[in-house]
């Protein structure tokens, strides 16, 4: 299976970052590391150099090469302003890799194109086709589907709000029922938990081993960030992607070095 090929491939992989002189690709296993940590958050220079294991002279020299590059910035750490804290200032477009996602079933699910009769479902189903494809070939194009949910989530925020935040997750639960997004539940308050069934973006995808829904996580995003009035993460944990029976998302406060979850209700 692929998965198994996997692990046989050197993956040669490449980050692609839009800065304000244009794309920039990123070859270097090192700055990809330290580039894909700093996705998660924002973080110190020692915590950096602790989760790489490299040294503090070759985490430095590639840190202030992204920053000469317009990829990361800097600010002073407001509880100890000698120390820096680096973030992400320009925007992941996507991952082109020499390991393929799929290289079987896709043939079966593009062949599946002509049974849909109905048009949303030929129209969800070419989205997921060029999915497909792209994965197909080692492209991922998460980042940017992730970037457009958080667009879609700030548009359609004002459909939604409520000052109450048990209204306002009902009212997204009838918004994904009425637009065919697919069935959420909200399974817990204390973190936010919601589950999507039959979900639109990932549902009848072939299954990758890791989670799929960066639209939908967007979307999350940007509706719970403008509830909350502050930055969160909406990490999805369970996919069908994975081979799970239902998607879970779990909504969390963007902390500082903080792993753990953050209550967004209290």
């Amino acid at each position: 299976m692929a998965k198994k090929n996997q692990k046989k491939q050197k993956n040669t992989g490449v980050k692609l970052f839009s800065t304000e002189e244009g794309i920039n690709v990123i070859k270097s296993p090192m700055k990809a590391q330290i580039l894909s940590l700093l996705e998660k958050s924002e973080m110190s220079f020692d915590r950096i150099v602790e989760h790489t294991g490299k040294s503090k002279s070759t985490v430095s020299e590639h840190l202030q090469a992204l920053v000469d590059d317009g990829i990361i910035d800097y600010r002073p750490d407001p509880e100890d302003r000698r120390r820096k804290i680096f973030y992400i200032k320009s925007r992941h477009l996507g991952d082109v890799s020499s390991i393929k996602e799929l290289e079987e079933g896709a043939e079966h699910y593009f062949a599946g194109v002509s049974d849909y009769k109905d048009p949303f479902e030929f129209f969800r189903l070419m989205f997921r086709t060029i999915r497909v494809a792209l994965l197909k070939e080692g492209i991922n194009i998460d980042p940017l589907l992730h970037q457009a949910g958080i667009k879609v989530g700030e548009t359609v925020y004002n459909d939604l709000k409520s000052a109450d935040t048990e209204e306002f997750v009902k009212n997204i639960a009838e918004f994904w029922e009425r637009n065919k997004l697919g069935r959420v539940k909200i399974e817990s308050t204390e973190p936010i938990v919601i589950n999507a069934y039959d979900c639109f973006e990932c549902e009848d995808l072939p299954q990758i081993g890791r989670s799929a829904c960066a639209f939908d996580s967007g979307i999350l995003e940007a509706i719970f960030s403008k509830h909350f009035g502050h930055e969160v993460n909406a990490d999805e944990v369970k996919c069908y992607a994975k081979g799970d029976d239902y998607c879970c998302f779990v909504i969390k406060e963007k902390e500082l070095g903080n792993p753990h979850y953050k209550s967004l209700t209290s």
